[in-house]
């Protein structure tokens, strides 16, 4: 399970309690992993592979990971991406119910998850702030699934480059500016596409005015409204 948009706070208790009033539940749970021990992994490492007993949650310093799973197939569903700020790893069962990759170098905070949910027991409000996480979790999985079975491949990378600017524009950033940071093939992995139908609706959205490509990794988007509306549904673009 992904949560987005930690920022960080001060000190590290191993038997952290609600003491005082004052800070969010978000604000407590970056301070639990202040003072963590940090991690650093390279590109294409695995943070912990689905079925492995849950024995941290990890709070993502720089880099990027992908959290997925492997069909019977052989294919691989990305389910999400965790960027700077992020926490991956917390779940409702004793295993990970998928696996988790960097897709470039990362540093970590590990977070032992008896520690946390001993800090849920003992503060309400932090355990608000991991329901809703939760929530946020299914409502995405519920995106997820209308994007694969309902939206065309146009609408479906319109709605993922639509989301990465609302992400940026919440934390401060350029919304115009996105650093993708994963490759054609994770995308087109999570949007349920082949990697020749990503690239092509990247060229197309660059010719009809919607984006413009500086590099693989560089996206700035020209046109917000229009995709906006063309992950709506609501203009067409031929796929």
């Amino acid at each position: 399970m992904l949560i987005s948009g930690y920022s960080e706070s001060s000190s590290f208790n191993p038997s952290y309690r609600q003491s005082e009033p004052g800070p969010n539940g978000q604000d407590r749970l970056s301070a639990l992993f202040s003072g963590t021990p940090s991690r650093r992994i390279q590109t294409k490492d695995h943070v912990f592979c689905e079925g492995d007993m849950l024995r941290h949650v990890y709070r993502v310093e720089a880099g990027l990971i992908c959290t997925y799973r492997m069909m019977p197939d052989g294919r691989r569903q990305v389910m999400g991406f965790a960027f700077p700020g992020d926490i991956v790893g917390l779940g409702t069962g004793s295993d990970h119910n998928t696996s988790a990759q960097a897709i470039r170098p990362t540093r970590l905070r590990c977070l032992p998850f008896a520690v946390l949910c001993e800090a849920m027991r003992n503060d309400a409000e932090l355990t608000a702030t991991l329901y809703e996480a939760l929530a946020e979790e299914l409502r995405n999985a519920r995106e997820l699934l209308l994007s694969v079975c309902h939206r065309s491949a146009a609408e479906r990378v319109a709605a993922f480059l639509s989301a990465l600017a609302q992400r940026n524009e919440r934390r401060g950033l350029d919304s115009s500016n996105i650093d993708l940071g994963m490759t054609r093939t994770d995308i087109a992995d999570f949007l349920g596409l082949t990697i020749e139908t990503v690239s092509r609706t990247f060229t197309k959205f660059r010719i009809t005015g919607l984006i413009d490509i500086a590099q693989c990794t560089a996206i700035r988007i020209v046109d917000r409204s229009g995709l906006e509306r063309l992950a709506a549904g609501n203009i067409s673009r031929n796929d």
